[in-house]
């Protein structure tokens, strides 16, 4: 009977309420296995102890990142940490982007910001800044050229607290669109959702915002199917991935063109199980053969 703990942080008022955890809680459970829901960032627990660590809903990694970083370094080395620390520490920052782009997978161009930089922002066409490191749309914002004052602030309040800025180009097809996650579990396509626009004119970046808009079963294309695995081939030490989502956009040629990928989560992925509830068993398998 395999110990398996699913990884998840404490709740708080920015943190939203994980609703996959509880029903994969009970998917393990009623298999067989003991599967426990472990605060990351709990001293009383022994990592050890388990066969297997999930990460399911550390969703306050990105403001806390050197902390979280280090815990799953000293949880790696204690049992089997999914997916593995050295993912978990390449992907935390969305500098990655650069990396899938060197390796020739189709992206969102990207500028990065460190504090210390000028103020560097386009003036002829609209864009976000966001945090390398962030969850949730959580310090993003999308400006108009003429809101470059409002857009330095941003950066100014960012830097202050350390955080890198990403800049791009709005990419206007999402409004139109939508966005698309590609979820990936053992290996393998479990499913994929679509969703709205998430940042809407004027909205500050230190608002909360919804994550998901009008989140909605999807069925990928060939060729979202070809970008996203284009993408997890790029990964570090790909083979050791258990689970994957691929966030991917349409490219400026618009519908119908080359996907870019928008975002590759592979630290803490919300699961949208409550919109795909037939992909319970697949995800709940896939732990247990990890755990095997």
């Amino acid at each position: 009977m395999p110990r398996i703990a699913l990884v998840t942080c404490r709740p708080g008022p920015e943190v939203t309420v994980d609703h996959d955890l509880p029903v994969l809680v009970r998917a393990l459970q009623e298999a067989g296995a003991e599967a426990d829901a472990v605060y990351w960032d709990d001293d009383a627990v022994d990592w050890g102890g388990y066969d297997l660590a999930v990460l399911r809903s550390t969703w306050d990694y990105s403001w806390r990142a050197a902390e979280f970083l280090a815990w799953a370094q000293r949880c790696g080395k204690a049992t089997r940490l999914a997916n593995p620390a050295e993912v978990v520490r390449w992907n935390a920052d969305k500098r990655y982007l650069g990396d899938l782009a060197a390796a020739g997978v189709p992206v969102v161009p990207t500028r990065y910001l460190a504090p210390g930089d000028s103020p560097d922002l386009p003036d002829g066409h609209e864009y976000v800044v966001k945090p390398t490191s962030g969850a949730g749309a959580r310090f993003a914002a999308r400006y108009t050229p003429d809101q470059h004052d409002t857009a330095v602030r941003q950066l100014a309040r960012m830097h202050a607290e350390g955080f890198t800025a990403m800049v791009q180009p709005y990419v206007a097809s999402i409004d139109v669109s939508g966005e698309r996650a590609l979820q990936f579990y053992g290996g393998r396509l479990l499913h994929a959702s679509r969703k709205g626009a998430v940042l809407t004119p004027g909205t500050p970046y230190d608002e909360r915002k919804v994550a998901h808009p009008g989140l909605e079963p999807w069925t990928p294309a060939p060729a979202e199917l070809a970008v996203a695995e284009r993408a997890l081939a790029a990964v570090p030490v790909a083979h050791e991935l258990l689970y994957a989502r691929v966030d991917l956009v349409d490219g400026e040629d618009g519908p119908g063109g080359e996907p870019r990928v928008m975002e590759l989560e592979l630290v803490e992925p919300n699961l949208f199980l409550s919109l795909h509830t037939g992909s319970v068993p697949g995800v709940r398998d896939a732990i247990l053969a990890a755990a095997g």
